[in-house]
């Protein structure tokens, strides 16, 4: 493990001075020239938030400064709205979303993708006393079987696609589709992660997640324009060595499975 992990960041320290012996001035080139990481990113908890203090926290936070730390760089973050972070991208207001963007084909038409850094998907949650019974994923595609989401999401089309003849109850929000349920409504609830895992550990008297694996899985990678490929090899080398050293596993299991963080952030 060690000698892996030295390797990984050797290979960054060659890319990093690779730019500058070619005397391009790609985007990696000017960050290193800049000194400072330029991190755009949306706030959506636990990927990042504000805590008591207005501070941004967070997986992605943390994420962000760990890697700019290993590269000797400061870092700023750019909080953009989720709608139009990719077009912020684009006209170069940032150097990369380090924001829980989930690749896809579509996406990689226009931006770049690192080799994923999280992996997220979504999860089904279930009243402890309507669902007894239901015991396998097959169980829950039945008529009797009343099921809530959120409206127009894709957690809807993925409960009507898996449980065509279960009664789908569409809310405009997730917090309506998890109360339909705490309030023995109905007997599950879909939703991303990590929304199941949060409900569950603040309601554990009465939810719970029958399933181990999620219903739908999702990749989570840094975003950059396209071209840069120079400034993604550096990334996927970073990733890998912090992958393999149990660094993004520790601070994602610690912002998705745990609620430690909770008291800190500012009301949500």
């Amino acid at each position: 493990m060690k000698r892996l992990l030295a390797t990984c960041l050797a290979l960054l320290s060659l890319v990093m001075g690779s730019s500058a012996i070619a005397g391009d001035t790609t985007a990696l080139t000017a960050i290193k020239e800049r000194g400072t990481l330029r991190v755009g990113l949306s706030t959506f908890v636990p990927w990042a938030m504000r805590d008591k203090q207005g501070e941004l926290i967070g997986f992605e936070v943390d994420v962000a400064r760990r890697l700019a730390d290993d590269a000797g760089l400061k870092v700023e973050f750019i909080p953009t709205a989720w709608d139009g972070i990719i077009p912020a991208l684009l006209a170069n207001k940032f150097d990369v979303i380090i924001g829980g963007m989930t690749i896809t084909e579509r996406r990689k038409k226009s931006v770049l993708f690192s080799i994923p850094y999280s992996h997220s998907g979504i999860q089904l949650a279930a009243n402890k006393k309507l669902a007894k019974d239901l015991t396998t994923i097959e169980s829950y595609n039945s008529r009797r079987v009343k099921i809530a989401v959120r409206r127009g999401a894709t957690t809807a089309t993925l409960a009507k696609k898996l449980f065509p003849r279960a009664k789908i109850y569409q809310f405009d929000d997730d917090n309506m589709a998890f109360q339909e349920v705490l309030n023995g409504n109905a007997h599950a609830v879909i939703a991303s992660t990590p929304k199941p895992e949060h409900e569950t550990l603040r309601h554990s008297y009465l939810l719970y997640m029958p399933f181990k694996d999620p219903l739908a899985n999702g990749d989570e990678g840094f975003v950059m324009r396209l071209g840069d490929d120079e400034l993604k090899a550096y990334f996927d080398g970073w990733i890998a060595a912090r992958t393999n050293d149990g660094f993004l596993q520790e601070r994602y299991d610690y912002w998705f499975k745990t609620l430690e963080w909770e008291d800190i952030v500012a009301d949500y």
